[in-house]
């Protein structure tokens, strides 16, 4: 598996040193309150299909997402990490109802993606509250530095990960850090930082729009997926391009996408139990 590697010294000692930044505001929190009210239409208007439509790849459905991807205020401080030649390799939602038993064990995100190198970042963009009580996001400060470590399997059905993957060490809980965000609010993790979430204990859903950037050499193991061009040229082509959706769900986005995410699971799931 890849190791960790040094990405972009432009932004700092703080990333480097501890593999995050948070938090950094991207929007006013009204544009984010107007956005999360869509979101929860969608989840009451289609119920238990909402969680599949808002996950792996919203943003290749829905134009407001696509937009959301390509934001500015994001991509800069992206360019700052990976250079000016940026792809988005993912995008999709971990939401949180309010008082829902769902929660992400501590892992590493490239455990199972099949990317190289390591250069790679998340964007977690808070559309509401993201506190202890909500369920926010928490990090091991400096974890990224060990490279990758090993993981197994357990498919608990409140693991919001595909696998239920769980890092096969323990985790010092309090060397953990609560990445807390207000909507409108962003952190930045590197790829291989250990982080986990608990349960939403609060009255208000937790919507958590995570985005994935590489940059455009990065290659795909396994198979070739899409990526979204969001700065920059890319000279490498190791991914298909994805087109803006003409309007929610629209027929030919939906069969894009599930064609890109069948490839994409095939790789996620590969030598897994079920």
């Amino acid at each position: 598996m890849p190791e960790t590697t040094t990405v972009g010294a432009a932004v700092g000692g703080a990333y480097q040193a501890q593999g995050y930044l948070s938090p950094i505001r991207i929007m006013p929190e009204a544009e984010a309150g107007h956005l999360a009210e869509k979101i929860t239409e969608i989840y009451n208007d289609h119920g238990t299909e909402a969680k599949g439509l808002l996950g792996s790849n919203a943003h290749h459905i829905f134009p407001d997402l696509f937009d959301l991807v390509c934001n500015p205020a994001i991509v800069d401080r992206v360019e700052e990490v990976l250079g000016p030649d940026i792809l988005c390799w993912s995008a999709g939602f971990f939401s949180k109802p309010p008082h829902d038993p769902s929660f992400v064990s501590w892992h590493q995100d490239l455990t199972y993606w099949g990317l190289e190198p390591a250069d790679i970042i998340t964007a977690w963009v808070a559309l509401t509250p993201s506190t202890p009580e909500s369920g926010c996001m928490r990090v091991v400060p400096g974890s990224h530095h060990q490279g990758q470590l090993g993981h197994g399997d357990t498919y608990v059905a409140e693991n919001l990960l595909s696998r239920g993957q769980v890092l096969d060490v323990a985790v010092d809980e309090d060397e953990a850090v609560d990445l807390v965000l207000q909507p409108g609010e962003m952190s930045l993790h590197h790829v291989l930082i250990v982080h986990g979430s608990e349960f939403n204990r609060s009255d208000l859903p937790r919507h958590g729009f995570v985005i994935r950037y590489i940059p455009t050499y990065c290659k795909q193991i396994g198979g070739r997926t899409t990526s979204l061009l969001v700065r920059g040229e890319d000279r490498y082509d190791h991914f298909d391009p994805v087109p803006r959706p003409r309007a929610n769900m629209h027929p030919d986005a939906m069969a894009f996408r599930d064609k890109a995410n069948a490839v994409k699971k095939a790789i996620l799931m590969k030598g897994a139990a079920i």
